[in-house]
């Protein structure tokens, strides 16, 4: 049964850095591409970045593009989210996600990913 946990989150001024990681259990990671979405209080569960199976591809959400970076290390089963100069607009839950379909082109479509971690919150605030 594959199992996605993330962490990292917590409270941060504008300008701050985080880094969150998802860990994969179940199965190996290699076998996903992987994704990070967010949900704000009101709004649906948004695209943020994806990663395919090796990552030698990455697509980002434009709100986020030259500030976040995603990366895996398939040794540890475990995707990350570099995520720098935030800003109060990037509050929300994070989630990480896995799909199996196609893991060398992974898709920026929520609807596509089989398997989602519990989240973990980003509040960015003074």
């Amino acid at each position: 049964q594959v199992q996605l946990v993330e962490s990292g989150g917590g409270l941060v001024q504008p300008g701050e850095s985080l880094k969150l990681s998802c860990v994969l259990s179940g199965r190996a990671i290699s076998t996903y591409a992987m994704g990070w979405f967010r949900q704000a209080p009101g709004k649906e569960r948004d695209f943020v970045a994806v990663i395919n199976w090796n990552g030698g591809y990455t697509s980002y959400a434009d709100s986020v593009k030259g500030r976040f970076t995603i990366s895996r290390d398939n040794a540890k089963n475990t995707v990350y989210l570099q995520m720098n100069t935030l800003k109060p607009e990037d509050t929300a839950v994070y989630y990480c996600a896995a799909d199996p379909s196609l893991p060398q082109r992974p898709d920026t479509n929520r609807f596509e990913y089989d398997y989602w971690g519990q989240g973990t919150q980003v509040t960015v605030s003074s």
